[in-house]
């Protein structure tokens, strides 16, 4: 039997590991709204690894709440710093893309804040594109660059993206019940994890206008991977995003503005 109120509910979530017990019995109630079988259901899904947010249908992200479909990756507060980041580089009424937008978090927030941009994304996955497009996001499907119009080439302020970069050899080293609900897809980066980032990268080239900027989320020494690319494709001012604790979450990097002398 489910406990069904919160400080109990908090007390078995904690028993099983799960480290913001309080904030997850709180809205574990809040969508079984009185309903003491549904909240039995919800809180076993959760006690099996289930991510919280396809369980409650949402997640909040930069203060927005996104909606957040079975099998469609899960916006991570750790992306919150490539969101405003983005949101500070792209003109009241300039052209944003979202890579691998999944549930469209960023491009929503990109939306919120610049209503007069333009924001386009894609995503390999139909789940996430439907999911996205659900949460007002204009959504492709197919990789990368490859399903957005050709007419936006070389006009792009913003290309951003949480591309996998993961490194092959460490998919193992995620949390237990990562792959027994998410794909794999959405985190593989290839043998160094730079793989995806490094198409990411020669993509953005082709799309961004000049001064135009690129934002990739990525971990640990890959900002410095990356840097022989960015210098070959015409990109200046590169630099690592630090969250508050100094770990590196992202990479910045401007395209070169030619010379007309």
């Amino acid at each position: 039997m489910t406990a069904h109120d919160h400080d109990a509910l908090a007390a078995l979530l904690a028993e099983a590991g799960f480290v913001a017990a309080d904030e997850e019995a709180q809205e574990l109630l809040a969508r079984a709204a009185g309903d003491a079988d549904l909240l039995d259901s919800l809180v076993q899904r959760r006690l099996t690894g289930e991510p919280l947010a396809w369980i409650t249908g949402n997640v909040e992200f930069c203060g927005l709440e996104i909606r957040v479909d079975p099998g469609v990756y899960v916006p991570r507060w750790q992306s919150e710093l490539l969101a405003r980041r983005a949101v500070e580089r792209l003109p009241a009424r300039g052209v944003a893309i979202d890579l691998c937008t999944g549930a469209g978090a960023i491009a929503k927030v990109l939306m919120a804040e610049r209503p007069g941009a333009r924001v386009g994304a894609s995503d390999l996955d139909e789940r996430a594109v439907t999911c996205a497009r659900a949460n007002g996001v204009d959504a492709h499907g197919g990789d990368l660059f490859a399903p957005l119009p050709r007419e936006l080439e070389g006009r792009v302020d913003v290309v951003v993206g949480v591309v996998p970069y993961v490194p092959t050899p460490d998919l193992s080293l995620l949390q237990r019940d990562t792959f027994a609900f998410e794909s794999p897809l959405s985190y593989d980066g290839g043998g160094d994890g730079t793989a995806i980032l490094r198409r990411a990268v020669a993509g953005g080239a082709r799309f961004l206008r000049p001064g135009g900027a690129l934002l990739l989320e990525l971990g640990g020494d890959q900002a410095g991977a990356l840097g022989d690319d960015l210098a070959r494709l015409g990109y200046v001012d590169a630099r690592a995003l630090r969250d508050e604790d100094g770990d590196v979450r992202g990479i910045e990097a401007t395209l070169e503005i030619a010379d007309r002398n």
